[in-house]
């Protein structure tokens, strides 16, 4: 078997452009999952033809490159960032696409500097290291559009950053089929076969026993309402325990109040029973307040209050909150996410590690944002709900509320903009729930592409030095 060693030509314009084009069509043809979940196995081709981008004559050429595909993918699927930020979303929209253009000109850099042998084993490092730190680990952190979100899978066993591991490094086998003399068609067989292995195998599992013993059964309920007056909070109230009598804990949204919990609140809850949970402020100094979910108990108290831990960027959404805990309810232990901290794999993680049995997420997506925004945000539960083996219960202020069970089966939901629409669901929770693998991996691969960059770095640096200069030239 005679292996090349160097890089393999680099593209020509015409040849880049068909791959960049179709990087685009194959990205948006995945990101609809929500009305045909088989489409989300396009994401393949959007990595192939992004793996096949690298192979570029410079790594300027290969950024922009990169770059402008990021950018038609971003912007149509994000265009809500253009109601809620104006001209500001295009910026947005470049800090999204600039990681696309990062990786292909990573791995150009590699292919260029070291050949194509030694960087096929660094492609997937590369992009799930990239993806990870896009995703959970700086200032403008934003976890959407990944390709974790539209595999129809559970994927409980490699988690999210995990898929998309899975995902590149197959395509990485269809661009360097040339080293190992294998045909393309050999290597897209391959890849039909992974793809299918993937769409089946864990659909299979999840018909098989839960992962978890499963404990008592708690109904929740819960009703969409964006911005209520506060006098008409009891009546909706009401209209959810009139259609599901048997709800033992009632939700409503993220920002619901104004403030903290009112008295009429506290006295609907002795009236009636109930459990309540509903988001609003907890007033702090300065004029400050932290974005938070009440938990009122069946005597009328809060018995609990759970902060937001990540607050939107650029948005009055208050203070981060100081810690994570655990509510010990009735039915075992409870997490709340509060709106996007369902997002960030590193929030939700913590409440894993404490041993919850449940997540419920009250969340504020306002209808002026429009359907795709709601329909991109109903993605995260059902993968958060299959990586850890833990129900969710996320009830959203104009839709898509959700109720998810531990395999990532949505069993309730309610419509968008559906002012006014009750969701129930009786959900078992589970014993604990479990961390995927990639969460292990995930963030080994940001330190692989710091030591890769560290060493580009260096090696230019040398090159460049004078006294390198002018030994060459001797």
């Amino acid at each position: 078997m005679k292996l090349q060693k160097g890089p393999q030509p680099p593209l020509s314009w015409g040849k880049s452009f068909l791959f960049a084009a179709l990087a685009v069509v194959c990205f948006h043809l995945a990101y609809t999952p929500l009305q045909q979940p088989a489409f989300g196995l396009f994401i393949f081709g959007y990595a192939f033809c992004l793996v096949q981008l690298t192979n570029q004559k410079t790594v300027r050429r290969a950024f922009y490159s990169g770059l402008v595909v990021g950018f038609l993918c971003v912007a149509p699927q994000l265009h809500c960032f253009w109601e809620i930020f104006s001209i500001a979303a295009i910026v947005l929209w470049l800090v999204m696409a600039f990681w696309i253009g990062a990786f292909v000109a990573i791995v150009c850099a590699c292919i260029r500097r070291w050949g194509n042998i030694r960087a096929t084993w660094l492609v997937p490092f590369i992009w799930t290291g990239l993806e990870y730190f896009r995703s959970e680990l700086y200032y403008l952190k934003f976890s959407w559009l990944n390709v974790g979100y539209v595999l129809p899978v559970a994927d409980h066993i490699f988690g999210m950053y995990g898929l998309g591991f899975l995902v590149f490094a197959a395509v990485t086998i269809c661009f360097y089929q040339s080293l190992v003399k294998v045909s393309l068609a050999e290597t897209f067989l391959f890849i039909a076969i992974l793809a299918t292995v993937l769409w089946v195998l864990p659909a299979a599992l999840a018909e098989t026993k839960p992962r978890h013993p499963l404990t008592t059964p708690l109904t929740i309920a819960g009703i969409q309402m964006e911005f209520p007056n506060e006098g008409i909070i009891p009546r909706a109230l009401d209209k959810v325990v009139t259609k599901h009598p048997d709800a033992q804990l009632l939700v409503l949204s993220e920002y619901t109040l104004d403030g903290p919990v009112p008295e009429s609140l506290k006295e609907w809850c002795r009236d009636h029973s109930r459990y309540l949970i509903v988001g609003g402020k907890d007033p702090t100094t300065n004029d400050n307040f932290y974005d938070t979910a009440f938990v009122v108990g069946t005597n009328g108290e809060v018995i609990f209050k759970q902060a937001k831990s990540v607050p939107i960027q650029f948005f009055k959404d208050g203070l981060p909150a100081l810690k994570q805990e655990v509510w010990d309810s009735p039915w075992g232990k409870i997490g709340i996410c509060i709106c996007y901290d369902l997002s960030y794999a590193r929030v939700t993680d913590r409440l894993v590690r404490k041993g919850v049995q449940l997540l419920i997420v009250p969340t504020m997506d306002v209808e002026d944002w429009g359907r795709h925004e709601h329909e991109l945000h109903a993605l995260v539960a059902p993968v958060r709900a299959a990586e850890y083996g833990l129900p969710i219960f996320r009830l959203a202020s104009s839709g898509i509320s959700q109720a998810v069970d531990g395999g990532g089966r949505v069993i309730a939901q309610a419509s968008f903009p559906g002012v006014g629409d009750v969701v129930s669901a009786e959900l078992r929770l589970p014993a604990r729930g479990s961390l995927p693998l990639d969460r292990f991996l995930a963030p080994f691969c940001v330190l692989a592409v710091a030591v890769i960059l560290i060493l580009l770095a260096a090696i230019s640096l040398r090159e460049n030095h004078p006294k390198a200069q002018n030994d060459s030239a001797q």
